[in-house]
């Protein structure tokens, strides 16, 4: 069994790094068959996908990543991967809090996402 706890450590890093600083190159880590749900919005496809996250209405986000748990997902070597924590976007001094679930399926000897869903948390009222 590949390390899976490790794979998801590398992925999450370079995901977010790569979100915060080029999301046009998260490209590379989405298939035809991926599928992203973006605040109850279902995508499907590399292009809808990465279409919809360079339209965001914000240029500068920050990531931080607070808690990242990882499982083994099927007998093929698929990883799901649960991460949550908080984004700075633009110059505001109150971070938001958020949870990102992605599943990740092996690949010419590498993984891309195939499921990714992300959600803001709000605060309880």
């Amino acid at each position: 069994m590949a390390d899976f706890e490790n794979i998801a450590k590398q992925f999450v890093e370079y995901y977010y790094k790569a979100f915060d600083s080029d999301r046009a190159s998260l490209a590379a880590l989405y298939g035809q068959d991926s599928m992203l749900t973006f605040e109850a919005t279902p995508l499907q496809g590399v292009g809808n996908i990465i279409q919809k996250l360079q339209e965001l209405p914000f240029k500068e986000v920050q990531h931080q990543v607070a808690t990242l748990d990882a499982q083994p997902a099927d007998a093929q070597g698929s990883i799901l991967v649960v991460v949550s924590g908080a984004l700075l976007v633009e110059a505001e001094k109150r971070p938001m809090s958020y949870a990102q679930t992605f599943q990740l399926k092996p690949r010419d000897g590498s993984y891309y996402v195939f499921n990714d869903v992300f959600r803001l948390v709000y605060p309880a009222a």
